[in-house]
């Protein structure tokens, strides 16, 4: 196989293969289409700053100098893992000495600029303003959240989206015709490895460019699925413990419960498993969806999701993931209710924006003999000594407090029983009070 990595280029594989033109690029066509902003920002020739918020691999950095080749523009690139207002510094004073000597623009490249601090990113803003560089900024982060408003406020936002599976194929048909022509695959290797790739470019051709050089090392004409898994590392799919990708699947586990999805809900509490999360953190959120979520409409969901996480924290992985994702089941079949969620939010809000309401009389403790010459307790009737065990009528809101209806039950679950417990105690207060006017 001597002559299998004779074209093989001396530079990484991913570098080898960064377009050339803008039709080069796979994917992102929802902003490179025909009509699309960013299409239209090449065709225009006209410069214009901006935030490209993706993941990584998706084409970030191929973007920015493509745009520096469309609009005859110098290129300074910096990374904001290793600049600081130095290298800003020096980048400006590059960019006045091209624009002074040679008329030309400049189109600065920030990678990560999410990690450069307030003070970092204020320094570009007069240089922006002064159109004196165009900036360019990637960031894997939610801009809103990373990147100064002011910045922001001077820069469009465009969101690069991660590759789908039709196009990684598309890549790796590329990249083996040009860099490994003899070398052949079988089906379920490229399913697995567009798989690897979680649709990140670089990605597929790094693992590319590792299993060509495994195969020719091992004597190996055709990749199998076997080969895959044994040569590359264990799939670490994208996955950032405090980072977006960690959010938006917690977000949609708990939507999946919330709707009642049980295989969706699985699915996501799966990947964020194999992605890298604290089985624990999970934990906290399955109580947090039965208290949200579920509620008095099946109490029991709260005991079943405390005792996972009590059965993940005396079993620990794997043994213990089971019983966390049975617990993900029972919340996404249990009955929902969100009323007693809506209750304490309302009842809190009220509380923070009300007056400090003195308890009546008749509700205050009274275990001294002054207490009790002072009417503490007076009058107060003990319920288990009533009809019912209920005293009809009572009130036990302070005076004068405008009458609220907070927890409404819902018609689910234990909750339909504990709504006719309260209308029927409604109608003895009602009577209560008929017979007292």
């Amino acid at each position: 196989m001597s002559d299998l990595f004779a074209t093989a280029p001396q530079a990484p594989l991913a570098e080898a293969l960064r377009p050339k033109t803008l039709d080069e690029v796979v994917g992102q066509q929802h902003l490179l289409g025909p009509g699309k902003p960013l299409r239209l920002a090449f065709e225009s020739k006209t410069p214009h700053s901006m935030i490209l918020w993706g993941p990584p691999g998706v084409g970030k950095t191929t973007l920015a100098r493509l745009m520096a080749d469309a609009f005859d523009a110098d290129f300074i690139a910096l990374s904001a893992v290793f600049s600081g207002v130095k290298d800003i510094r020096a980048a400006v004073e590059q960019a006045e000495l091209a624009l002074a000597q040679r008329g030309r623009r400049t189109l600065l490249f920030v990678d990560e600029v999410h990690r450069f601090n307030k003070a970092q990113q204020d320094a570009f803003l007069p240089y922006v303003e002064q159109g004196l560089v165009t900036f360019v900024g990637a960031t894997t982060e939610n801009p809103s959240f990373e990147v100064n408003a002011a910045l922001l406020s001077r820069a469009a936002v465009y969101v690069l989206k991660p590759l789908s599976a039709e196009e990684l194929k598309a890549l790796f048909d590329r990249a083996k015709a040009r860099a490994f022509p003899e070398l052949d695959f079988e089906a379920a290797a490229i399913e697995r490895l567009i798989g690897h790739a979680d649709g990140d470019a670089r990605r597929l051709l790094n693992a590319l460019e590792t299993l060509c050089i495994a195969a020719d090392a091992a004597g190996c004409r055709l990749v199998s699925a076997d080969f895959l898994d044994q040569t590359l590392a264990a799939d670490l799919r994208r996955f950032d413990k405090g980072g977006d990708a960690f959010y938006d699947q917690i977000s949609a586990l708990h939507k999946a419960v919330r709707g009642s999805c049980p295989d969706a809900a699985l699915y996501w509490f799966c990947r964020m498993l194999d992605g890298g999360a604290d089985p624990l953190y999970l934990a906290r959120r399955i109580i947090r969806m039965a208290s949200e979520d579920i509620g008095l409409a099946d109490p029991r969901a709260l005991s079943i999701a405390l005792e996972a996480a009590q059965a993940y924290e005396r079993l620990g992985s794997p043994e213990g993931e089971l019983a966390l994702a049975n617990a993900v089941i029972y919340m996404a079949v249990a009955p929902k209710s969100n009323a007693g969620y809506v209750a304490y939010g309302a009842a809190r809000r009220f509380v923070a924006q009300d007056q400090s309401r003195p308890v009546p009389e008749h509700l205050r403790n009274a275990p001294t003999k002054l207490m009790k010459e002072l009417g503490f307790g007076r009058d107060y009737r003990y319920a288990h000594d009533e009809p019912d065990a209920y005293a009809a009528g009572e009130n036990y809101f302070p005076l004068g407090m405008p009458k609220v209806s907070w927890y409404r039950p819902t018609p689910r679950g234990l909750e339909q029983k504990i709504g006719e417990r309260l209308a029927h105690l409604a109608r003895l207060d009602a009577e209560a009070r008929k017979k007292k006017g």
